[in-house]
């Protein structure tokens, strides 16, 4: 087996921990909260009595919307390590017609675990995506 010259280690480290560094600040419900609304989701709000159980105890927040087809988003911004149990949490609380298709309905993305009602559709998603902010 052939190692690598130390400079040539060296760089692969610098390259790999560059690749993780992208976003080191977790999303959360405030800072995500006006993009939700400026991409056509209503009734947006990150009010704990609104969000849901789980979303409410989240640790940096809870968020939920109402995609312009009606799909009705919720959000917990788990801390970064917790994103496993939010899902685990999600799954288990589900009403036992939507377990089957949790993994139709549910995506996580950084700390961010997204639930919606229905399988959302692709422009959706990616509009849901891209209001995630840190």
């Amino acid at each position: 087996m052939r190692r690598l010259p130390p400079l040539a280690a060296f760089l692969l480290v610098l390259v790999l921990a560059a690749c993780g560094s992208g976003s080191t600040k977790p999303y959360t419900a405030t800072a995500s909260q006006a993009c939700f609304t400026q991409q056509g989701f209503t009734h947006v709000t990150t009010n704990a009595d609104k969000v849901g159980f789980i979303a409410a105890f989240a640790p940096d927040g809870g968020l939920q919307a109402k995609s312009k087809t009606g799909n009705v988003l919720t959000i917990a911004f788990a801390d970064p390590g917790g994103v496993a149990s939010t899902e685990k949490a999600f799954r288990r609380n589900a009403p036992a017609s939507l377990r089957p298709h949790m993994s139709d309905i549910m995506v996580a993305k950084g700390n961010a675990v997204l639930v919606w009602t229905v399988s959302p559709t692709q422009t959706e998603l990616s509009a849901a995506e891209g209001c995630l902010h840190s």
